[in-house]
């Protein structure tokens, strides 16, 4: 779970250009130099230079991973912005859009617990206060009393905020479709396949397919 100030930080974040580098091989940029293709055969982008440069300073040690993980701390990184892009046309930032979808998944009356929505979005109750502020400010939520307790809150969303959300989340969708369809069908399968897997098994799940 990420800090308040790295949720301010990432909430503030307005732009899709290149994030900055916390000592990650092979994240400075988000295209391989001189290659159109970045799945082709024979091309050597950005983190294959940075494993041979590796070889050669550190032949003791093995620096298989990077080849992976490098690039995926990239391609999160390009899907990152290419993301934000579209959640910042409707004028949401990424917090404020993952709370309205968890909100919007809730279906009707489409409220939850500010604990709940820290949960589902995996942040901390202070950064999903700063998070209600926003968009209660905006008049996207709004806050009432618990009906089955009056001393805890709901948060919900107003109709404004459904409104601009299922707008947003057509949007989304559409703009995820285009990033996947640098795939074929095939790829995507076996992709989701193996990050499946690869989650399960991080997560302790032990098994060889995953929960989701």
């Amino acid at each position: 779970m990420e800090t308040d100030r790295q949720h301010e930080d990432r909430d503030r974040r307005q732009g899709p250009g290149p994030r900055e580098d916390h000592g990650g091989e092979g994240r400075e940029d988000h295209g391989g130099e001189g290659c159109e293709d970045h799945g082709g055969e024979g091309c050597e982008d950005h983190v294959a230079r940075v494993q041979a440069a590796w070889r050669r300073e550190r032949p003791d040690l093995d620096v298989s991973p990077l080849a992976v993980i490098g690039r995926l701390h990239r391609l999160a990184a390009r899907l990152t912005a290419e993301l934000t892009l579209v959640y910042q046309r409707y004028g949401l930032g990424e917090g404020e859009f993952d709370v309205l979808a968890a909100l919007r998944r809730a279906g009707a009356p489409y409220e939850r617990a500010p604990g709940e929505l820290a949960a589902h979005t995996m942040v901390t109750t202070g950064a999903m206060t700063k998070r209600i502020d926003r968009l209660e400010r905006a008049g996207l939520v709004t806050r009432r009393p618990a009906a089955d307790d009056r001393r805890g809150r709901v948060v919900a969303l107003t109709d404004a905020g459904r409104r601009l959300f299922d707008e947003a989340f057509t949007a989304h969708i559409r703009n995820e479709h285009r990033l996947l369809g640098h795939l074929d069908p095939e790829e995507a399968a076996a992709l989701q396949g193996l990050l499946t897997a690869w989650q399960h098994r991080l997560d302790g799940g032990g098994g060889a397919s995953g929960d989701r």
